[in-house]
């Protein structure tokens, strides 16, 4: 209809306008929430809640049972923290994160980050993810339109460490003259737009199809809702599973040029 369409039409100036305004934005953004200093990382704290980790650990099965020099919660702490400061060893960044550790433990041996890594697994940190993800996205007054919040969902490629076991397990894109140097990892997310906050992901080699990607984020998708898609997510099965799942759940996206399509009613005069 005539909303669906005003909500894609902007004129180059516009755009321009509003390319250089999100740049200031995000710039903005970005400086409020940098990290620089390993004391800034208490700060995270007072949003990821430690009764969402609790939950995810026992829930999981590996919820620590005795006092340890490296508790489960802690190595949760301790992989936010790889991800925050990627410099950093894993050994010297739990040595420095005393603020999850026990007060009378000054020093974490290797094999014990080792080890504690291995019990924690990829599952609980997945699931404390999503619980947190949930929880801020229940929380969020985020803006509507006609009743509907906005989404969207894309993809992404990130390159590996070329070692033996990525290259078994991940492909690399490549071209008549090469293969890329490195593995590499494919994503799709599912993201509120005007918060950017992400309520779903899935991640596989990058041989693997974005829009099979994407139909395993649809039991992710909420109620009330509109999603955006780029037009190389055009595929019926997944556009019809993905309106069917949930109430009042719709998609929209830009037909591929050629696509063959039968007008069953016109609502104004920029449908065509």
């Amino acid at each position: 209809n005539d909303q669906l369409t005003d909500l894609f039409k902007a004129s180059k100036s516009d755009i321009s306008i509003l390319v250089s305004d999100f740049l200031m934005e995000l710039s903005e953004a970005l400086a409020r929430t940098s990290i620089s200093r390993l004391t800034e990382f208490k700060s995270l704290a007072d949003v990821l809640e430690p009764e969402i980790i609790q939950a995810c650990l026992e829930s999981n099965g590996v919820a620590t049972l005795r006092k340890r020099k490296l508790p489960m919660d802690a190595m949760i702490w301790a992989v936010i923290g790889m991800s925050l400061f990627r410099t950093e060893s894993v050994r010297q960044l739990i040595n420095k994160l005393d603020i999850v550790l026990p007060q009378d433990v000054d020093y974490v041996a290797r094999s014990a980050v080792t080890q504690a890594r291995k019990k924690l697994g990829s599952n609980v940190v997945q699931d404390v993810f999503y619980r947190t993800a949930q929880t801020w996205h229940e929380r969020a007054e985020h803006p509507h339109w006609n009743g509907l919040n906005i989404y969207g969902v894309d993809g992404v490629v990130w390159r590996t460490p070329d070692s033996a076991a990525n290259s078994a397990t991940f492909a690399r894109t490549a071209n008549k003259a090469s293969y890329a140097g490195y593995p590499q990892v494919r994503m799709v997310c599912l993201m509120e737009l005007s918060s950017h906050l992400i309520l779903g992901s899935a991640f596989d080699s990058v041989s693997e199809n974005e829009m099979n990607l994407a139909s395993r984020l649809i039991n992710h998708i909420p109620n009330n809702s509109l999603t955006l898609f780029d037009k190389g997510f055009y595929s019926l099965g997944l556009l019809h599973e993905w309106e069917q799942k949930g109430s009042n759940t719709h998609w929209l996206l830009p037909l591929k040029k050629g696509t063959q399509y039968e007008v069953i009613d016109s609502l104004g005069k920029q449908d065509k």
